[in-house]
C-alpha cells in the first residue's frame, strides 16, 4: 500500500508511525511543513529506517506568520492548493493528515471528496474551537459569529468526509456527535512518544551547561510551542512564587515565537530571574535537554482544555523527569501527570503558587524527584507501545482503502447496468 503521512508540524510521533509503517511492509512518504517553527522529530532517513519510507518538506514562496491573520490564511490556502498538487502529481492509495491548518485542510478534504481518494482525519485538536474563541476575542460579535460557524463548517466537512476519523482523546466525540460523524468511522488512538528516540539521560549532560549554572538548586524546563491555549506569564509568576519560598529554581524555555520573544524580554529586564530561553533544538538533542532538568513544565489555558491534549507531557514522561502541568485537572494529560506522582494546578496565579509549594517540597527530597520520574517512565512504557498502536492504524488504512475499492466497484457496476 502507498501511503502517505502529512503531519504539517513534523512532530515525533508522527514520524514514527511512518517508520513503523514502512517496516510493515508499506510504501511510506511523511511530508511536513519546512516553515513551520515547532519542535520536530527525525524528518530524514535513519539507518534503520526500512529503503520505501521517504521524507519531504513542503514550502511556499510566502512566509507562514502566525499571528497575521490576513497573511496567514493567504498562506493556508496556497498551502492547500500545493498540498492538492502534490497529492495529484504523486499519488498515493491512502493520506492520513494530521495537524493541518483549517483552511489548507478543508481546501484540499474537498479536492479528495471529488477525487474519492480515501483519507484518515488524525485529529489533533479541533481547530474551530479555538479560532472560533480568537474571532469572539477579536471581532465585533455578529462577524464573529459569522467566522465561528464557517470555521465549525469547514471542520465539520472534514471529518465527516474522511474515511475514517483517529480522534486522540475521547472528548472530541462529542463534537463528531453535532457534526454527525458516523461513530463507525471514528476510532480514539490516544498520542504517544517515541520511546527509542526520548529516553531517560543522566542529569549532568552534554547539553546540561548550556542550558543551566551551577547554583540552581531546581532546574525547570519548558520544551514546546508557546501558542495561544498557552499563558507564558504563568512561567514567571512561578519563579517568583518559588523565590517567596526561598527555593532557587533556574528555568530553561525552549521555544519560538512571540510569546517566547516576551519571556526573553522578561529574562533581559529581570536579571533576579533565572531565565533563559533557547529555540528549538534538534531531535537528537531532546532526550538531553529534557533530562538536564529536574522538573519539566507543561501549559494549557481552561478554555483550551476541551480541544487540545499536549502532546509534550507525552515526551515529558518518556523523558523519565516530574512533571509539574499548570492546566485544568480535567485534562487528560494532567491524568498521567498525577498517576506519575507530578503535580497539576490550575493555570492562574493561585494555580502557580500552588505549585511554587510543590517544587518547594522536591528541592528538599531528592528522592521524591527521582522517584517520580522512573514513575513518568514506567507509565510511558506501559502506554506507548508503538507495535499495538502501528497495528491500529494498519487495520484502519487498509478498511479505508477496502472500502473506496467496493465504492468504485459499486459505481461501475451501476454505469454498466445503466449502459
Amino acid at each position: 500500500m502507498k501511503i502517505r503521512v502529512h503531519d504539517f508540524s513534523g512532530h515525533p510521533f508522527q514520524a514514527e508511525l511512518s517508520r513503523e509503517l514502512a517496516h510493515r511492509g508499506h510504501a511510506v512518504e511523511h511530508v511536513s511543513c519546512d516553515q513551520y517553527v515547532s519542535g520536530k522529530g527525525h524528518l530524514q532517513r535513519l539507518d534503520d529506517d526500512a529503503s520505501a519510507l521517504s521524507f519531504a518538506g513542503m514550502r511556499l514562496g510566502l512566509p507562514f506568520e502566525k499571528y497575521s491573520p490576513v497573511t496567514r490564511i493567504r498562506y493556508e490556502g496556497r498551502y492547500g492548493k500545493a498540498w492538492i498538487r502534490r497529492s495529484r502529481d504523486v499519488p498515493s492509495d491512502v493520506t492520513i493528515a494530521s495537524n493541518v491548518p483549517l483552511i489548507s485542510h478543508f481546501r484540499w478534504a474537498v479536492w479528495a471528496r471529488r477525487r474519492r481518494h480515501p483519507w484518515i482525519f488524525w485529529h489533533q485538536d479541533i481547530y474551530s474551537a479555538g479560532l472560533g474563541d480568537e474571532a469572539r476575542a477579536k471581532l465585533p460579535r455578529p462577524l464573529a459569529a459569522v467566522a465561528a460557524r464557517v470555521f465549525d463548517r469547514m471542520e465539520r466537512y472534514c471529518a465527516r468526509t474522511a474515511a475514517h476519523v483517529v480522534a486522540i482523546g475521547d472528548g472530541f466525540t462529542d463534537a463528531y456527535r453535532r457534526w454527525g460523524v458516523d461513530p463507525s468511522r471514528v476510532s480514539v488512538i490516544p498520542n504517544w512518544a517515541p520511546l527509542g528516540k526520548i529516553f531517560p539521560t543522566e542529569r549532568e549532560n552534554p547539553r546540561s551547561r548550556d542550558l543551566f549554572g551551577d547554583d540552581a538548586t531546581l532546574r525547570l524546563v519548558y520544551a514546546g510551542t508557546i501558542g495561544r491555549k498557552h499563558n507564558p506569564q504563568l512561567l514567571v509568576e512561578l519563579l517568583d512564587r518559588a523565590a517567596e519560598h526561598g527555593v532557587k529554581v533556574s528555568l530553561t524555555v525552549v521555544s519560538e515565537g512571540e510569546a517566547a520573544d516576551d519571556l526573553a524580554h522578561v529574562a533581559a529586564e529581570r536579571p533576579e530571574l533565572d531565565l533563559r530561553v533557547l529555540p528549538f533544538q534538534p531531535a537528537d538533542d531532546l532526550p538531553y535537554v529534557l533530562g538536564a532538568s529536574d522538573v519539566l513544565v507543561a501549559l494549557l489555558e481552561p478554555d483550551a482544555t476541551a480541544f487540545s491534549i499536549p502532546s509534550k507531557v507525552l515526551s515529558y514522561m518518556a523523558a523519565g523527569r516530574p512533571i509539574l502541568g499548570l492546566m485544568p485537572t480535567d485534562n487528560p494529560a494532567a491524568q498521567d501527570i498525577l498517576a506519575s506522582g507530578g503535580c497539576v494546578a490550575e493555570p492562574t496565579a493561585a494555580g502557580a503558587a500552588q505549585a511554587a509549594e510543590w517544587l518547594t517540597t522536591l528541592a528538599e527530597d531528592q528522592r521524591a524527584v527521582e522517584t517520580a520520574g522512573r514513575r513518568a517512565r514506567e507509565i510511558a512504557e506501559e502506554k506507548f507501545e508503538v507495535g499495538a498502536i502501528t497495528a491500529r492504524f494498519d487495520a484502519i488504512l487498509a478498511t479505508a482503502v477496502d472500502g473506496s475499492a467496493l465504492e468504485r466497484d459499486a459505481r461501475r457496476e451501476a454505469v454498466l447496468d445503466q449502459a
